[in-house]
């Protein structure tokens, strides 16, 4: 068994990594960035090593300082994660010369599946089904762009060397294929160091289906039996889940075999996922082996019981796999939910902040939270912005999907915008409850899950007033113990005046509408004018935002996290986010003049296609900005002259700098 093991990744991979190791007794090293010098996965690890600035490129894809520090430490073994050097080959090799085990399968394996071209030759060999299209060698765009008339449209452009939705772009009309190979091919370029693209048929209303097989170095290849991986927004999963709903023994018996055939085909060994993209009728296609632990495992763990990283580690020290394909079943259904830190309302833009509050469901053997995020971490531009993997399991899938939903209501952030509610609605919608899944469920049911917001209600302005309240109130009363006249007046918050009711104003932002509550004291409660009428309010505030709300003598439990003047109030699985507000501050801040473009995040130029004087159209693209690892094009919303380009390529750009502005023809 090795003894110890380096951990080449961040967040909650590299935590949950670290959990196995140590009920293993195997000792683990972290590496991390100057932007995660107080990280997470530092402290879940026995030390921790610097490896570079906050890039990426810089720290945790430098191989040169990740094998010194391996070296320097005295580990036996690299453990990769997923993500940054997993399925980097020229990495697997460097760890065999220098005598360091890399845990993941060997350079070959992962060489022959990084492309994703050759990969698909060498399936059609193994006699794995193929998605039609085109993986050759030819990368002009225009015999790219006459294969893709042949294949028939709509065409899905994807790179060969990718995964994650990078360098991906589906194509619906012929018109719009140069420019969608274009920016496929500079993101897998910027992604993956190769722009080579291959084509396939883009198929209508598929399944994500995917196997996890495991192979040790003896000749023993397994499957863990499927997920189901169709929900995603831009090519990335959102919810999955294990079994696969709807599937039929002799079809999960096809897909295992399948994939086992393709791990044979190139022999692998440790673990990697088969993915699968099947048809309503039943029929299924390779996509791509990802020579990886995939960031979806543990739904695989609860429904068979299995740690996948504790095999990984028995494996890469040459014993055989822990079970045969016999021995293998799997109980009950689980789901997991991945929170992002992300506004799914402003096209999942990738959100930034301080998650200066947390609260999560309790940890039982239902519910299962890996993270690598802690109250006070920031969520920083240079690294995808997961905050947490929300796992659950019970005894079959209704049963399970009731406690995603509850542990998803009991989840709540401050400090930044996360996508939360957003799963809770996916969790909710009768199609979903069904089983009733395809890769193009979020676009079908948009109208579901993107509903126009509405306005806040009493009883969530109620809770926001009655935490304003019962703050100070516990403020007034701590400043009083400590004070030398605990039973000064000047200690009372109640509002009293002279000749006057006494009564306190209070303000808030809903959105752009502001709102006001007026609290008047009463001997044992409020009563608080509202704009739906008058309710009487009282209740508890606990240290942790936990309150007991009693409104007109009903009685509900209430969750308030605050944030400077952010206040996010979370009531029977809905929240709602207010600003505590100033009236008298308010206006103070300089517009952006009309006809100006913001950033929409922090990021970084990558493609400028205007210059000044340019006339343009409504919906032409402008600019692209790169940020947490997607591309973001800035479109015109609406025609006439670009007066004004205030960056070039390279710049780095804050959110809510303006990029350009446009005006009207003269």
């Amino acid at each position: 068994m090795l003894q110890t093991v380096l951990i080449a990744n961040r967040g909650e991979i590299a935590c949950r990594i670290a959990r196995t190791c140590r009920a293993m007794g195997v000792r683990t090293v972290a590496v991390y960035s100057e932007a995660d010098a107080d990280a997470m996965h530092l402290h879940a690890c026995d030390e921790a090593w610097p490896v570079g600035p906050a890039s990426a490129k810089e720290s945790y894809l430098n191989v040169d300082r990740i094998l010194d520090v391996a070296r320097r430490s005295g580990a036996d073994g690299i453990h990769p994660g997923y993500g940054f050097l997993s399925e980097n080959a020229d990495f697997a090799e460097a760890c065999e010369r220098a005598g360091i085990r890399f845990i993941g399968p060997p350079g070959s394996a992962i060489r022959a599946m990084g492309s994703k071209s050759a990969a698909k030759t060498i399936m059609a060999d193994a006699g794995v089904p193929l998605v039609p299209g085109y993986h050759g060698d030819d990368q002009t765009p225009e015999h790219l762009a006459a294969v893709a008339d042949e294949i028939g449209y709509p065409v899905l452009i994807k790179a060969s060397a990718g995964g994650g939705g990078k360098g991906m772009r589906r194509v619906d009309d012929p018109a719009d294929f140069a420019a969608a190979l274009t920016s496929a091919r500079r993101e897998a370029a910027a992604g993956f160091g190769d722009d080579t693209v291959l084509l396939e048929k883009y198929l209508l209303q598929p399944r994500h289906v995917e196997v996890q097989v495991f192979a040790d170095s003896h000749g023993n290849v397994v499957h863990l039996f499927e997920r189901d991986c169709s929900v995603q927004r831009r090519h990335q999963k959102v919810i999955e889940e294990a079994p696969a709903p709807g599937l039929s023994d002799e079809k999960r018996q096809a897909m295992g075999d399948a994939a086992v055939a393709a791990a044979r085909a190139i022999g692998y060994v440790g673990a990697g996922t088969v993915e699968f993209i099947m048809e309503a009728h039943g029929d299924f296609f390779f996509m791509e082996m990802n020579t990886r632990l995939q960031v979806e495992h543990p739904v695989t763990e609860m429904i068979t019981g299995e740690d996948l990283v504790a095999w990984q580690l028995q494996v890469a020290a040459g014993q055989p796999l822990p079970r045969n394909q016999d021995a293998l079943a799997f109980s009950g259904h689980a789901f997991e939910a991945r929170i992002y830190a992300e506004d799914p309302d402003r096209d999942f833009l990738p959100a930034i902040g301080t998650v200066s509050r947390l609260r999560t469901p309790a940890e039982h053997d239902h519910v299962r939270i890996d993270t690598g995020i802690r109250e006070g971490d920031a969520i920083a531009i240079h690294y995808d912005p997961m905050i947490a993997k929300l796992v659950v399991w019970d005894h079959d899938r209704d049963k399970a999907l009731q406690r995603l939903r509850n542990a998803l209501a009991d989840w709540t952030v401050a400090g930044t915008t996360t996508n939360t509610r957003f799963l809770g609605r996916i969790a909710a919608h009768p199609a979903f409850a069904r089983g009733g899944v395809d890769t193009g469920f979020i676009e079908q049911y948009r109208d579901d899950l993107f509903p126009e917001a509405r306005p806040v209600s009493d009883r969530f302005l109620a809770a926001a007033a009655l935490y304003e309240l019962l703050s100070v109130d516990q403020a007034a009363a701590a400043r009083a113990r400590v004070s030398g006249d605990p039973w000064s007046p000047w200690h009372s918050t109640d509002g009293w005046q002279p000749n006057s009711d006494n009564h306190h104003v209070l303000h808030f932002l809903d959105g752009d509408t502001d709102l006001t509550v007026v609290a008047h004291y009463r001997r044992d409660c409020f009563l608080l004018d509202l704009p739906g009428g008058t309710v009487t309010a009282n209740g508890s505030l606990g240290a942790d935002g936990h309150m007991r709300l009693v409104l007109d003598g009903v009685h509900q439990d209430a969750l308030a996290l605050q944030s400077g003047d952010q206040l996010s109030v979370a009531i029977g699985g809905e929240e709602r986010k207010l600003v505590i507000h100033d009236p008298l501050s308010a206006g103070m801040g300089e517009e952006l003049r009309e006809g100006s473009l913001t950033a929409p995040m922090p990021g970084t130029v990558l493609q400028v296609m205007v210059a000044e004087g340019d006339h343009v159209e409504e919906g032409a693209a402008l600019m692209v900005l790169e940020a947490m690892k997607m591309e973001h094009t800035i479109r015109a919303f609406a025609s006439g002259r670009v007066d004004k380009v205030n960056f070039r390529e390279g710049d780095q750009v804050s959110e809510g700098a303006e990029l350009l502005a446009i005006g009207a023809e003269e």
